[in-house]
């Protein structure tokens, strides 16, 4: 198994801190940290990258998911998501992405999960409303499977995360765990297919997936 780091891409852009909302933002952030890691675990066993073994059936947000439970998966998956949180808080994080790559490192297919965190949201959370709706991306992720391509043989897969602005490493040991993407970009825009998405405060998520078009020049 080929296990790849954490990395990033950059797309900058200023953002307006409001301490106000700390609370409310830091609770979104840790239920939208612990959806992603179930959500990512639920893709790569979608896609029978590994053998049935390397999973097991877990509830969570009283769904049945299948969870990592071969060591070196979980802690991937674990340790990248769990990196997030305060890049997440800050509202840095713009995308998170499955990639799955060829043999040739060229990516064949992402899951793209695009975040949009209301920090000036002042309201008490409403943490239920909030899981029902994530719970409703795990629920459409299980039946997904039509929509995705076959993956090639010998395939490897990566967690990207793109960021509106780069971390400083200087005065964050989170931010030392990344590194930047040489992820190869396709040249013609991609297909994009619609999964599931949520609009509600104080967050919004749009999950898709993203092909090559047919016109992409072959390797």
């Amino acid at each position: 198994m080929c296990w790849a780091p954490l990395q990033w891409n950059i797309d900058l852009k200023l953002f307006v801190h409001d301490s106000k909302s700390d609370f409310y933002i830091g609770e979104t952030a840790r239920i939208l940290v612990e959806f992603l890691e179930v959500a990512i675990s639920s893709i790569v066993f979608l896609k029978g990258v590994y053998p049935a073994g390397a999973f097991e059936r877990r509830r969570y947000m009283n769904v049945v998911v299948q969870g990592a439970r071969h060591p070196q998966l979980r802690d991937y998956i674990h340790s990248s998501v769990s990196a997030l949180l305060p890049f997440i808080q800050k509202g840095l994080v713009e995308r998170v992405a499955v990639i799955f790559f060829n043999i040739d490192c060229i990516p064949v297919e992402r899951f793209v999960f695009k975040l949009t965190v209301n920090r000036s949201y002042g309201s008490k959370l409403e943490e239920a409303d909030l899981e029902f709706s994530l719970r409703s991306f795990l629920i459409k992720l299980s039946v997904s499977e039509s929509l995705t391509r076959v993956l090639p043989h010998d395939c490897r897969w990566e967690i990207t995360a793109y960021f509106r602005s780069l971390p400083q490493a200087s005065t964050s040991k989170d931010a030392e765990l990344w590194i930047p993407s040489d992820t190869r970009l396709w040249q013609q825009p991609p297909l994009l297919t619609p999964i599931k998405s949520m609009s509600s405060e104080p967050l919004c998520v749009q999950l898709y997936l993203e092909h090559p078009s047919s016109s992409e020049p072959k390797p």
